[in-house]
Parts: C-alpha cells; structure tokens; sequence
C-alpha cells in the first residue's frame, strides 16, 4: 500500500479527531508555504480531505513578504532547505502564530533541523522531519486536538491521551505496510508514554497529569512527601562518571546486533542517559544530535523531546553566541532523578 492509499482512508469520516470545524460547523482555515509544488498540491488535498478551508497555497518565498499574507487558523511549511533570509521569516511567522494562537506544522529536513528547531520557540510549532503523509495527516488531527473550542475538547484528558498514542500507532503501521508493500503480518506494540521513566525513589512515571504526559508517581503506598525528600536528597548527588553513562548506552544499542530494535524502543530513556552523560562532561546537545541518540525517527524524536519539555526533564537553552541556535539539557529535576538513580545503581551497568 503506497503512502497516497494510505492517505485515502483518512477521509473526513474517518479522522481520528473529528471533522474540522468549530462548535457552529465553520471551516478552519489553514494556509499552505511550500517551494516544492508537489509537496503543496499534496498539502491542499489533505487539507481539504479533512475538512479544512484552505485560504492560502503560496511558495515559501512569500514568507519574506509574509506581513501581507494574512494566516489561517492552521500553518503548514515545508522547507526542507532554509538560509538567512527565510529562517528570520520563520521566526517572524512563529511569532505570529504565538500571538494569534495559530498552529504552526514545520517539515523540513535532518540538515536544516537544527537551524529550523532554533528560530520556532514561541508557538509551540509541531516539527516533522521528512515526514511521510502519513505523519502530516496525523500531525493535521494532532492540531484538532489541541485547538481550543472544537468538538474534540469534549474528550476526556484519557481520551485525548488514549488518540495521540493511537496516532504514533497508525504511523508505525503505514510505514511498516510500505516497507513490506502489503499488509502489516503482526500488530505493532502498543505505544507506551511511560516505558523506561523513574523517579529517584523508584517511581514511574505515567500517562496524565498537567504539562504533559508524563507525571511522577511515587509507588503503591508511599507518601507523597517521601518522594519529594528522596528527589531534595539526590539534588546534591554529583553526576555519574561519563563513561559509565556511554557504557550503558552502548550495552543497550548492542541488543539491536541480535533482536528487532522494534522490541526496545524506549527513546525518552535513551534521551535522557545522553543528556546526563553530556551534562557531567560539560558539552552540548543539539536537538539533531539528541534525536539520533534516541534511536527513533526525527519526527518521532521530536514529539518526545516535546513530551519531556512540557512536563519538565528537558528544557531549551538559546546558544548566546547564535541566538538562531538551541541546545537541549536536562532541567534541575531531572538532574537529582539521574543522579539519584545512579548512585542506586552504584558501579553495576546493566542492560
């Protein structure tokens, strides 16, 4: 089944979050920037399949002009390539968008990754790395439901949670059906939020709550409160030796050299043993470097990076020399969780 077929079932019907109109049946509108003319053609059909009103197909050069194109409630860019000229016009439009409460959706490529990620921090945009059509679609039903005021919000928190997780499914299956050119032999694993998070005190961290999808939890008959000391207590733990970090790292990429990789997929953990080994070796991580380090796709990655950011492990940090750069560490928490778990572990790797 190619990627077009795929797209075919996701009519408007069919959309995992609903029709694309507001609470009196309106039509969103969504603008369209795109050089490549195949992209935008593919672009405006998607967007009409799923009920938006598309108010603007225009080249990416027009972003340079972009005071005069007024923006839909939806932006999809493509730019796969991006110098000067239009990285500032993405951060113009990224301010835009911040202020009218537009949702901005960026493709762009692994090369530009870093310098696209740099200028997009002020609306929150969705970053998709060569994405298929698949992932654009589901990135389109991902904005349905955040958008305020529209049917979908009549979901429950579970809900919504229960459709993002649904949606990295689908897209595991339309990449797997076009690998193999037929349909899928096995169902693919559940997506699992939490897999690979712990607390300091041996907590998981779980699905739901504020700020994100993930929530430390502490275990079944722990006080709050104990939790919270065992987390001050780590925060004065120093990092762990570097080396040990990497050697860990390297055990658990060793395991793809014998199983399906598919198997033991657990990128935020995998994130975060980077960042900690960095941390304690005073470098510096890109968001290009720490995608490759989850051993995901970029898109997949980013969501992640996104997931971790809202609930407070990650946080950006501007370079101060390039203000067109960021760089990803860990937050303060996620500091003492690291180091806390380390000294647990004590001096034993283990897979």
């Amino acid at each position: 089944m190619s990627q077009a077929q795929f797209a075919a079932y996701a009519s408007p019907g069919d959309f995992p979050y609903g029709a694309s109109q507001d609470a009196a049946g309106l039509k969103l509108s969504l603008s369209i920037f795109a050089s490549r003319a195949h992209v935008r053609d593919q672009l405006r059909e998607d967007a009409e399949a799923a009920g938006f009103r598309i108010a603007e197909a225009a080249d990416l050069t027009a972003l340079r002009d972009e005071e005069a194109i007024p923006l839909g409630e939806v932006v999809l860019l493509d730019c796969p390539e991006a110098d000067g000229a239009v990285l500032a016009a993405l951060a113009r439009i990224d301010m835009r968008a911040a202020h009218a409460g537009a949702a901005l959706i960026v493709s762009t490529s692994i090369l530009a990754l870093d310098d696209v990620f740099g200028c997009l921090d002020q609306s929150g945009p969705q970053i998709l790395v060569d994405p298929s059509r698949a992932e654009r679609l589901i990135a389109l039903g991902q904005v349905l439901a955040r958008l305020p005021g529209r049917r979908v919000r009549e979901l429950s928190e579970e809900d919504r949670l229960l459709l993002l997780r649904l949606t990295e499914q689908v897209n595991q299956i339309a990449e797997r059906i076009e690998r193999f050119g037929g349909p899928s032999q096995h169902h693919e694993p559940a997506l699992h939020l939490a897999s690979g998070l712990s607390g300091a005190d041996g907590s998981a961290a779980v699905p739901g709550g504020a700020g994100g999808a993930f929530r430390f939890v502490p275990p079944s008959g722990s006080p709050q409160i104990v939790a919270a000391n065992r987390l001050e207590l780590a925060s004065s733990l120093p990092l762990p030796d570097p080396q040990l970090v990497r050697r860990m790292i390297r055990q658990r990429q060793m395991r793809a050299r014998f199983f399906d990789g598919d198997l033991f997929s657990d990128p935020a953990w995998d994130m975060l043993l980077d960042l900690t080994a960095a941390q304690a070796e005073h470098a510096r991580v890109s968001v290009t470097s720490l995608c490759i380090a989850s051993g995901v796709p970029p898109t997949t990655a980013l969501r992640w990076i996104g997931q971790m950011v809202d609930t407070g492990l990650f946080q950006r940090n501007e370079d101060e020399s390039d203000r067109r750069r960021a760089f990803i560490t860990l937050t303060d928490k996620a500091t003492a969780a690291m180091a806390g778990f380390f000294a647990d572990l004590g001096n034993i790797a283990i897979i």
